[in-house]
């Protein structure tokens, strides 16, 4: 729903300027998967090799946002979408500023992923699936989140009480189940240098 009586204003500093003082693409790299599979690790991981090469960085990361752009939501299935639909609003905004946003969110539902995907421009919205089984996530349970849904503590858990959809044709896989975080890092970055986003000079 669009909000009545008003009209967008355009810039004249635009995106395309930022990015040229930028020295880099402005793009949003989305990391999805289970919970425990690695998602925030990477994320900041790779945040940290950006930073050092000069990049301008943010990461939006799932509990963060919830301690505050989100903290009015719940964990159904239509406060989830509304979820990730205030994040790509942000994560849009925040690409038009320039800034490479590294996104960490389990989003369980493709058609959420898509949804964020089709408000940015065509190649702006990278996926990268972390792919670690349940029994993995399940056995690092890094937060003690896996043996509270299994207590029935926690309702509509991802992997146990809630269904993941598995990406289908995501940009990037990375088997965070089985490789060190320096080769997942190392995946992300490669990408990155191939997408054009940064420059190999980097």
């Amino acid at each position: 729903m669009k909000t009545p009586n008003t009209i967008y204003h355009n810039a004249t500093v635009t995106r395309e300027r930022r990015n040229q003082l930028n020295g880099h693409k402005s793009v949003v790299i989305w990391f999805t998967g289970l919970s425990g599979s690695g998602k925030s690790t990477l994320a900041h991981s790779v945040e940290e090799k950006l930073h050092n090469l000069g990049c301008r960085t943010y990461v939006l990361d799932g509990d963060n946002v919830r301690h505050g752009l989100s903290s009015n939501l719940t964990f159904s299935d239509n406060d989830r979408k509304e979820n990730i639909r205030r994040i790509g609003e942000v994560a849009k905004l925040m690409t038009e500023a320039g800034v490479i946003i590294i996104a960490a969110f389990i989003s369980p539902f493709k058609k959420d992923r898509n949804m964020v995907r089709n408000l940015m421009p065509h190649g702006d919205f990278i996926e990268i699936y972390c792919n670690a089984s349940l029994e993995i996530c399940e056995k690092r349970d890094v937060k003690g989140l896996y043996k509270k849904a299994r207590k029935g503590e926690i309702s509509s858990f991802t992997g146990v009480s809630s269904p993941y959809e598995t990406p289908k044709n995501p940009d990037l896989v990375v088997h965070t189940g089985s490789l060190t975080l320096d080769e997942s890092v190392d995946m992300v970055m490669d990408m990155l240098v191939d997408r054009g986003v940064i420059d190999n000079e980097n």
